[in-house]
């Protein structure tokens, strides 16, 4: 049974597929029905249109860092709806992000299904290379065939395809340089958390400090002291992702 936060994430691989809605809904359809019971909410979700093999992904990219944000997990209807790129798959892994896939059930959230599916990488990552060796091969027979039997052109090989607050401190005078700095940096940290998801607001036309309070307000991200957003904590943020 579902329980806590979720955002989803749904791609599909055309524009064709983005605009007949049939891939997106099937998906979402899905996410719906493994949420179905439990006290969940799903606090947004995030459509993109690209091939599975890519890994440069905006979209993904502000999905993974508003589930960080707001402590959620990030739900795909299938594992191949997320993608097919061993590296991809394993760096969302590292993130510390809980992955959630309909279609795998089994796979707990938490450290435990973080394991198993890095193993799941790692195998899959194993047949990747496996059948481009037997790609190679293939084609290493193929060419001196040609060259024996003088066959022009090119052979009939099947393609085989992959299936896969420094300044609170200032202020009271504590003079800890080290602790300053370690303030500075978890404030840089947070803000890089947060650039993906402050792009995508610029994105959606929102460009105004007040606009973007708001709308991560609205996204459910609360302000680095854990209350509401305002302008001044806004522009700290721009300034510190501006450098």
């Amino acid at each position: 049974m579902a329980e806590g936060k979720f955002i989803s994430y749904l791609r599909v691989s055309t524009d064709k597929q983005g605009r007949s809605g049939l891939g997106i809904e099937a998906q979402r359809e899905a996410v719906v029905r493994y949420l179905n019971g439990g006290e969940w909410t799903l606090s947004a979700e995030y459509v993109e249109t690209e091939s599975g093999r890519r890994s440069d992904r905006p979209k993904l990219a502000t999905a993974l860092s508003h589930a960080k944000a707001i402590g959620a997990k990030l739900v795909f209807a299938k594992l191949d709806r997320l993608t097919r790129n061993v590296d991809l798959l394993r760096s969302l892994v590292a993130s510390g992000v809980d992955l959630v896939f309909c279609d795998l059930p089994s796979v707990p959230p938490g450290p435990m299904g973080r394991f198993l599916l890095t193993q799941m990488a790692a195998v899959a990552e194993l047949e990747a290379g496996l059948i481009g060796e037997r790609t190679k091969n293939a084609l290493a027979v193929a060419k001196k065939r040609i060259v024996r039997t003088g066959q022009r052109g090119r052979p009939d090989i099947k393609r085989l395809g992959n299936p896969n607050g420094a300044r609170a401190l200032k202020g009271k005078q504590v003079g800890n340089a080290e602790a300053v700095a370690k303030l500075k940096a978890s404030a840089a940290q947070r803000a890089g958390d947060l650039k993906a998801i402050v792009d995508d607001i610029k994105r959606s036309g929102i460009t105004s400090v007040r606009g973007i309070a708001e709308e991560l307000h609205a996204r459910g991200i609360r302000a680095p002291r854990g209350d509401t957003w305002h302008p001044t904590a806004v522009s700290r943020l721009l300034s510190r992702l501006s450098t």
